[in-house]
C-alpha cells in the first residue's frame, strides 16, 4: 500500500489504524528530516519526503523481483569498490537528505566517493547516542528497484529530484512480469539520459565498468539474477 500525501501549509495529522504515523507539524523537508531521526518515528515501511509530498509505502519487500535483486546489485558493486578502494557502497534502510531537490529518502542502495565526502557534497548526520543515520547532500549514485507499489515514485518523482540533486548516475532496475531492464541514466543538462547498451552491457562512468544483469533458475525453479562486470 503506497500513497502521497500533500503538504499544504497547515498539513492535518495522517493516522494509519487508529495511529499517528505522521504529526501535522511535519509541513516541509526540515521538520520531516527532524521526525525521521527521533524516537516517534515508524520503523515499519518506507516514508519519503519528495518536494511536495509525502510518499507511504507500509507494503512488504516481495522477495525474488525486489529482496534478490537488491542483493545481486550489492554484491556486483560492493566487489568493485572494495577491491578498488575509492568509496563507499550503501545498502537500502540508509536516509539521504538533499536540500536542492526538498527530498529524503531511502534509496535502494548509493554509492560516493572518498572526494565527494572530503569535499563536503556529500556528509554524515548523527543522531546523538546511535551513530550516522542519514547522508546529506549528493551521492555519485543511486539505485532503485521498481516494485509494484513503487513505479510512479522510482520512475517519475524520484527520476526528477535525483536530478535536480545533481546525482551523477541513477541506476534504475526492474524485473517484475518477466522483465529485465536495467538502465544506467546519466545526469545531463536537460534530465537523466539513458547509457547506450551494447550486446546487453551498459557502462557506468562513476565506477569505471560495464554492468550486465543476467537471469537464471535456481534448483527450486525459481528466477536468480546476477550482476556481472567487466572493464
Amino acid at each position: 500500500m503506497s500513497t502521497v500525501v500533500a503538504t499544504p501549509a497547515r498539513r492535518l495529522k495522517v493516522f494509519l489504524q487508529g495511529q499517528i504515523i505522521i504529526p501535522d507539524w511535519v509541513d516541509d523537508l526540515d521538520p520531516f528530516c527532524h521526525w525521521r531521526l527521533s524516537d516517534n518515528a515508524r520503523e515499519q515501511g518506507e516514508i519519503a519526503f519528495l518536494n511536495n509530498g509525502i510518499w507511504v509505502d507500509l507494503s512488504m519487500e516481495e522477495f525474488i523481483t525486489h529482496n534478490q535483486v537488491e542483493a545481486a546489485f550489492d554484491f556486483a558493486i560492493m566487489s568493485i569498490v572494495i577491491q578498488a578502494a575509492f568509496g563507499r557502497y550503501v545498502p537500502d534502510r540508509m536516509l539521504l537528505k538533499n536540500a536542492e531537490a526538498n527530498l529524503s529518502t531511502e534509496p535502494d542502495g548509493l554509492f560516493f566517493k572518498w572526494e565527494t565526502m572530503r569535499s563536503g557534497r556529500l556528509r554524515f548526520v548523527e543522531k546523538p547516542g546511535q551513530g550516522f543515520m542519514e547522508l546529506e547532500g549528493t551521492p555519485d549514485l543511486v539505485l532503485e528497484v521498481v516494485s509494484m507499489t513503487s513505479v510512479e515514485k522510482d520512475t517519475v518523482l524520484l527520476r526528477e529530484l535525483y536530478w535536480k540533486a545533481g546525482i551523477a548516475e541513477y541506476w534504475l532496475v526492474d524485473v517484475r512480469d518477466g522483465k529485465l531492464s536495467f538502465e544506467i541514466l546519466q545526469h545531463s543538462l536537460g534530465g537523466y539520459v539513458s547509457t547506450p547498451t551494447a550486446e546487453g552491457w551498459v557502462a557506468s562512468k562513476v565506477l569505471g565498468k560495464r554492468f550486465q544483469m543476467q537471469q537464471k533458475v535456481d534448483p527450486l525453479g525459481h528466477p536468480q539474477f546476477f550482476v556481472v562486470s567487466a572493464d
